[in-house]
């Protein structure tokens, strides 16, 4: 596999250095993603164990609905995202790039800074492995009459309200859509 960049690396530390968390518990994850980076230059790739950070987008569309996805691995609804690759110039465009694959969709606009972060574990390494992600999280907008197609990674993809998000999403999804929805 090859490695993520070192630019990557910098642009992760200095969005990182520059956002203004919401709150102190974001602020600690925030501390906790820099110290991460400093201690491992590869932090951002997947080979990065225990744990590496990952970059995901909400998706909003123009109606003021969500676009989750079903993800065919941990069959749960989730933003898209996940991964960074050799070719993401900026967290940001890691996003974007995971947004748009996973959407389908063309002509996504992602946000200047994330709107939060969010470590869960997940099996990335393999079954009965768990791997920390370290997930920096954006929104990214989709323009008016934006058609989603279901990637591979997906067993289905679909608009929802706000209030009315599928039963079994979890808390991090819910907190990423109330923090787009302090945006309006």
């Amino acid at each position: 596999m090859t490695p993520v960049p070192g630019s990557l690396h910098a642009d992760a530390v200095r969005v990182l250095e520059q956002w203004a968390a919401p709150d102190a518990q974001q602020d600690a994850l925030r501390r906790d993603y820099l110290e991460h980076l400093r201690a491992h230059p590869d932090g951002l790739d997947r080979g990065c164990l225990p744990g590496h950070l990952t970059a995901s987008a909400l998706v909003a569309g123009p109606e003021g609905r969500v676009l989750l996805t079903l993800h065919r691995r941990l069959g749960r609804w989730l933003q898209t995202g996940g991964h960074c690759e050799p070719g993401d110039a900026t967290l940001a465009k890691a996003a974007l790039r995971e947004a748009s694959e996973e959407s389908g969709i063309a002509g996504l606009v992602v946000s200047d800074s994330p709107l939060r972060l969010d470590l869960h574990h997940v099996p990335c390494a393999g079954p009965g492995s768990s791997v920390a992600h370290l997930d920096v999280q954006w929104l990214a907008t989709a323009p008016a009459g934006a058609v989603e197609v279901i990637s591979e990674e997906s067993i289905d993809l679909r608009w929802f309200a706000p209030d009315a998000l599928p039963e079994g999403v979890d808390a991090s999804v819910r907190a990423l859509v109330g923090a787009a929805l302090q945006l309006d």
